[in-house]
C-alpha cells in the first residue's frame, strides 16, 4: 500500500539532498511521506548485499555527548548497509571537549566527512553545528526533539493500521522531547494526537500550537489534558517514555512523585481501544512508567518500533546525504 494521499504529491528526492534534518516542524507532510515511503521500501528490501549502495564511498561521523543504544547500533548498521562508512566521535575524542568552537569543529568535519549524525543535550549545539557546516547535519537527539524517532513511530503505526487519519494516539507521561517530536509527526499526517501530563510537565506550548495548525490542516487534533484515561480514551496507541531522562537524576524523586498516577498499566490500556498497540522509545523502566504486564505483553510494538529506526535512517541517508 502506498504511504501517499493521491492528493498530496510526493518531492522529489532532488528536493532533500545536502539537507539538514534537525526538527520535524522543519518538514512538509508530504516531505514527511516520502521518507516513509522510502523507510518501507528499505524495509522491504532487507539487508541483501547485492542491493543499491547509495553511500558507497561517503563517510558520516557521529557525534555523541549522550549514550545510546538504538540510535548508535542504527545509524551505523544503516550506513554499512548502504556502503557507506560511519565514524564514531565521542566528545572525550574530540577537541570540543576542550574547548574548541561548535563552527570551527562543523568547518573542518564539512571537509572530511558527508554527513553528521549528532545526538546532544542542547538543541542550539545542534542548530550551530548546522549553520557553519556545508554538509547535512541529522539531529539523533536532543532536550527539544527527536525526530528520527518519530519518523520510526509513524512508520509502526502504519504498519499495523494501515492508515493514520482517523487514529488516536495518546501520550502518558513527561511532556518531553519525545513527546513534542511525536505530537509534531502525528500531526503531519492528519493522525489526532492527546497527550496526559502532570501540571508543570506539558509540552512547550508554542510547539503545540504549531502542531496544532498543522493537524487541522489535515483533519486532526492535539489535546492537551491531565486525566491519562481521557487521553486513551478511543486511542489505537498508547504511547510512554521514562519518567527520568539523561540529566534529570537529581529530580529523580520529585518526578516519580509527580508520575506516579501515570503509568501505563493493564488498567489504562484496557480503557484504550481493544486492538490498542503499546509503544514506547526505549530505554523502558519496568515498574514506573509501564508495567511489565503491558510491554511485554501480545499488545506491545516496542521491538517493531526500535527495528524501524534502521529503515527510517536508511531513508535518511539515501535521501539527505
Amino acid at each position: 500500500m502506498s504511504l501517499y494521499s493521491k492528493a498530496t504529491p510526493a518531492p522529489g528526492a532532488a528536493a532533500f539532498k545536502g539537507r539538514h534534518l534537525l526538527d520535524l516542524k522543519d518538514l512538509t507532510p508530504a516531505e514527511v511521506l516520502q521518507i516513509l515511503a522510502a523507510a518501507a521500501e528499505w524495509k522491504d528490501r532487507g539487508s541483501d548485499p547485492g542491493l543499491p549502495q547509495p553511500l558507497r564511498g561517503k563517510t558520516l561521523g557521529m557525534i555523541f555527548t549522550k549514550s545510546s543504544t538504538r540510535t548508535r547500533v542504527s545509524f551505523q548498521a544503516a550506513v554499512n548497509q548502504l556502503g557507506g562508512q560511519a565514524i564514531f566521535l565521542g566528545t572525550g575524542e574530540l577537541q570540543l571537549g576542550r574547548g574548541e568552537t561548535i563552527a570551527d569543529t562543523a568547518r573542518v568535519l564539512s571537509r572530511y566527512l558527508d554527513g553528521i549524525l549528532i545526538r546532544t543535550y542542547d538543541q542550539r549545539e545542534v542548530e550551530e553545528l548546522a549553520a557553519h557546516a556545508t554538509i547535512p547535519i541529522i539531529n539523533g537527539l536532543t532536550d527539544q526533539s527527536h525526530p528520527t524517532q518519530a519518523l520510526a513511530d509513524l512508520q509502526t503505526i502504519h504498519e499495523r493500521f494501515g492508515r493514520w487519519q482517523g487514529l488516536r494516539l495518546a501520550y502518558v507521561g513527561d511532556g518531553n522531547n519525545v513527546a513534542v517530536s511525536l505530537m509534531e509527526a502525528a500531526a503531519k499526517v492528519g493522525m489526532d494526537f492527546a497527550a496526559a501530563t502532570p501540571p508543570g510537565y506539558e509540552p512547550d506550548p508554542a510547539r503545540v500550537a504549531s502542531a496544532r495548525a498543522d493537524a487541522a490542516a489535515l483533519g486532526g487534533r492535539v489535546t492537551v489534558c491531565r486525566d491519562p484515561f481521557e487521553a486513551v480514551r478511543e486511542a489505537s496507541v498508547v504511547y510512554t517514555d521514562v519518567w527520568v531522562s539523561m540529566g534529570q537524576e537529581a529530580e529523580r524523586e520529585a518526578r516519580l512523585r509527580a508520575f506516579a498516577p501515570y503509568q501505563v498499566n493493564e488498567a489504562l490500556m484496557a480503557a484504550a481501544r481493544p486492538d490498542a498497540i503499546f509503544m514506547h522509545c526505549l530505554p523502558a523502566h519496568r515498574g514506573e512508567e509501564v508495567a511489565a504486564a503491558v510491554i511485554d505483553g501480545p499488545r506491545s510494538a516496542v521491538f517493531d518500533q526500535a527495528e524501524n529506526r534502521l529503515h527510517v535512517y536508511k531513508a535518511i541517508l539515501s535521501l539527505f546525504v
